[in-house]
């Protein structure tokens, strides 16, 4: 291949059968108490108290640390999130954020510690974001426009699929949803790479085989446009899914190279599994709710939607991701004569 390419090739394995321990589950399996998590009266309190000691106690740059506060119940009921995100149906609800009795900043700060029970907050931007805004901005869908900030449908997929170094977790704080539509659904790439095995079993060796993903120019000046990498691999018995069809499209695009007949199909095969509604489960994200996914083994979807007239009240969610591997900036790097000590 002709074009230049960040390489993540060595992600490519061999096709796997689903481990008995992982959970490929059906949308009439799920149970309101397979994802929500309320927040009980001893953990409200708990919140207020961190929003007085917050307005009482500026600090600037996101610099707050859960490991500096005694927040035992609020630490408990993340803890509760983070087995439903490994262990369970792969996305959590916290349900809610008293949205009317703090300010939007003091929330996001709360937001931005509990967050951090479910891991380490990374950058989200090139340029070092921690919390991204995600509404509508007015652009059209386009190469270097993401769809978290147009008010298109964004069909099933994983966040940063294109990355070096893919974001573990992603959360969203609803401080408003949309007037009508930006429905949240979500479906286990278990049963996507279980149904592929089944019905698809050609298309299924494909996607294991490196691809074209476009970065949407979120990256250095200069650096490679693409990334080649496979839709599925594995950790262990983990699967690692870079799942975004739409990116792969654009991404032969970007890179100037004919995509092979036998990825085309791949990619409408897992297109055509994603949209059968028996293995999809929609969750509106409701005002103050927080979600949280995993983002290697849970593909969400969001549908079009509109807007409210009052600018005051238009779609407006706040996203963290939190990743363990690599340095918190966005690409995950260590300067080269330091080594990556994470890792």
């Amino acid at each position: 291949m002709s074009a230049q390419f960040l390489d993540c090739t060595h992600e490519v394995c061999t096709v796997r059968p689903i481990p008995p321990a992982r959970r490929a589950w059906l949308a009439d399996e799920i149970r309101r108490e397979d994802w929500v998590v309320p927040i009980e009266p001893a953990m409200a309190d708990e919140l207020f108290a961190l929003a007085r000691f917050i307005e009482q106690n500026p600090v600037q740059n996101l610099q707050r640390r859960l490991s500096e506060l005694n927040l035992v119940h609020s630490v408990n009921a993340m803890q509760r999130m983070k087995a439903r995100l490994d262990d369970g149906v792969g996305f959590a609800v916290l349900d809610r954020m008293p949205m009317d009795e703090l300010s939007i900043e003091t929330l996001v700060e709360i937001y931005w510690v509990l967050g951090q029970a479910i891991g380490r907050p990374v950058a989200q931007k090139w340029n070092g974001q921690m919390i991204y805004d995600v509404h509508d901005t007015g652009q059209q869908y386009s190469y270097g426009v993401r769809g978290s900030h147009t008010s298109v449908e964004l069909v099933f997929h994983t966040d940063n699929a294109f990355a070096r170094m893919v974001p573990d977790y992603v959360g969203l704080l609803c401080r408003w949803p949309a007037a009508q539509g930006g429905v949240s659904r979500f479906c286990s790439l278990y049963t996507v790479h279980e149904r592929m095995a089944q019905r698809y079993p050609d298309a299924l060796r494909r996607l294991y085989e490196p691809m074209y993903f476009d970065r949407q120019k979120e990256h250095a000046e200069g650096a490679q446009p693409v990334c080649l990498a496979p839709y599925f691999s594995w950790r262990g018995d983990r699967l690692f899914a870079r799942a975004n069809s739409s990116l792969v499209r654009k991404g032969y695009e970007v890179a100037g190279e004919p995509m092979d007949d036998a990825l085309a199909e791949a990619l409408d095969a897992v297109d055509t599994v994603c949209a059968d509604e028996a293995i999809w489960f929609e969750a509106p994200l409701e005002r103050g709710q927080i979600q949280y996914l995993n983002n290697h083994e849970v593909g969400h979807y969001r549908s079009e939607f509109v807007d409210h007239e009052d600018p005051e009240r238009r779609r407006h969610l706040y996203r963290l991701w939190h990743r363990e591997t690599g340095s918190v900036c966005y690409d995950g790097g260590y300067p080269a004569a330091l080594g990556d000590v994470r890792d």
